[in-house]
């Protein structure tokens, strides 16, 4: 990991090109999603057979691109009762901490004595999808699917990538069976955004899309907003940890490793701190608890292309610089961590203390881990359960609330030069009118 001190003569300069870089827009990337999008718009399944054959080498068919209720049957049998177990603590604490999130239908009166309100319906079509690549992603099915199914929606059709013989892990599909995925298709990169969005003969259209993965399918979510609703763009994974003297230097090196292994490459750690202590002790650490990860050079090559180590004058300059970059995860071992975290307001997360790793975000806490990256933070937040409701206002005027109201709508159509929309509250008030 590099590292930048605020004694620096180009701090300033190397703070700025830090906090301006974003993951999710690549010009070419971006190019290469608009060539996959217009090939499922033209040719439909076949356009996804033939790029899930480029790009997994799959040979897929109209009959194996969905997983079918043997696959999902025999799914349930194979995993082990630790993970059922697992699944079952997870799924428990996402459902409970998302209901709390679900907005309710409520009404009441305005000035003129109108009723007025909203009302929250679950979409009935949803689309998810879940990463593989290097890893197959259990955790992304219930912290996505669960919401939907705790929103009350009724279609939830979910996309993930195969193996090179077509297959979804085990255990995947087990998590998604439990969660409550309606439909699964073996379906991964742009294509599977785009074949959401736009339908093909196999798969139906969605209403909104949901869910993390690579910076094709973030690009994919952005240049189909329109055709339909999404939730979010979180691409590659980040960490900022923000410590003092009082953090331990074992757990902030190995939260920085952890979020390092996706494997994409374009994951994002940092390390803030004002303690030069702890900046020694985190680079000796780190080569002593890398090579003894599996995913060793997935790390190694995430830490030498993203991984920074910012030393500055004061937990209050790592503050400002920590609401710049609105992480992902934000993780702050310092003294004070919760009056601290009170003045982060752009992280998707954040985690307090040296005993709350970003790991139990990840898996068991609660809160869906599906979170803006890529500076995105700045405008986003995470994904909630209420994000799978859509809502519409209500409203109900009776004769005299109407009349009470009259003589505004009359002066706002009048400015406007709009006065069909004046007489039609004016003609209901005319006498013998009913």
């Amino acid at each position: 990991m590099r590292v930048v001190r605020y004694t620096d003569d180009d701090f300033a300069e190397r703070l700025a090109e830090i906090t301006s870089t974003s993951s999710l827009f690549d010009p070419l990337i971006e190019e290469r999603t608009k060539a996959i999008i217009e090939q499922v718009k033209s040719r439909g399944d076949d356009a996804l057979f033939e790029l899930t054959e480029k790009f997994d080498r799959a040979l897929l068919t109209p009959e194996t691109l969905t997983v079918s209720a043997i696959e999902r049957f025999n799914a349930s049998l194979a995993v082990p009762s630790g993970l059922r177990a697992a699944v079952a603590a997870a799924h428990k604490n996402i459902a409970s901490f998302n209901k709390k999130a679900l907005r309710r239908n409520w009404s009441g009166h305005n000035s003129h004595g109108a009723r007025v309100g909203e009302k929250f319906d679950p979409f009935q079509r949803v689309g998810i999808y879940i990463p593989g690549g290097t890893a197959p992603l259990v955790s992304t099915a219930l912290m996505t699917v669960t919401l939907a199914r705790v929103a009350g929606c009724q279609e939830i059709v979910v996309c993930s990538p195969c193996t090179e013989t077509g297959a979804l892990n085990p255990g995947l599909i087990f998590a998604l069976n439990a969660a409550g995925a309606t439909e699964v298709y073996k379906l991964g990169g742009a294509q599977a955004i785009a074949a959401m969005a736009l339908g093909t003969k196999t798969i139906r259209p969605v209403q909104k899309i949901f869910g993390p993965g690579n910076a094709y399918v973030v690009a994919a979510k952005r240049l189909l907003f329109g055709h339909v609703a999404v939730d979010l763009l979180p691409g590659p994974s980040e960490v900022l940890v923000l410590a003092d003297d009082s953090a331990n230097p074992s757990f902030v090196t190995a939260d920085l490793l952890a979020q390092a292994e996706h494997g994409s490459g374009h994951e994002r750690v940092w390390l803030i701190t004002p303690s030069t202590r702890l900046v020694r002790a985190v680079e000796k650490e780190i080569p002593r608890q890398i090579k003894r990860l599996s995913r060793a050079d997935y790390i190694a090559r995430a830490l030498d292309a993203n991984g920074r180590i910012l030393v500055v004058k004061s937990i209050d300059q790592g503050v400002e610089i920590t609401n710049r970059l609105a992480p992902e995860h934000c993780e702050i071992m310092c003294k004070g961590a919760g009056k601290i975290a009170e003045r982060i307001t752009t992280a998707g997360a954040i985690f307090l203390g040296n005993f709350s790793p970003t790991v139990l975000g990840d898996y068991v806490a609660g809160p869906s881990h599906e979170l803006p990256t890529g500076g995105a933070g700045r405008a986003f937040a995470g994904l909630t359960a209420d994000q799978f409701q859509r809502r519409t206002s209500v409203v109900e005027y009776q004769a005299g609330s109407l009349k009470r109201a009259v003589a505004a709508v009359d002066e706002f159509a009048r400015i406007e030069g709009l006065d069909a929309h004046g007489r039609s509250a004016t003609i209901r008030l005319e006498k013998g009118k009913r």
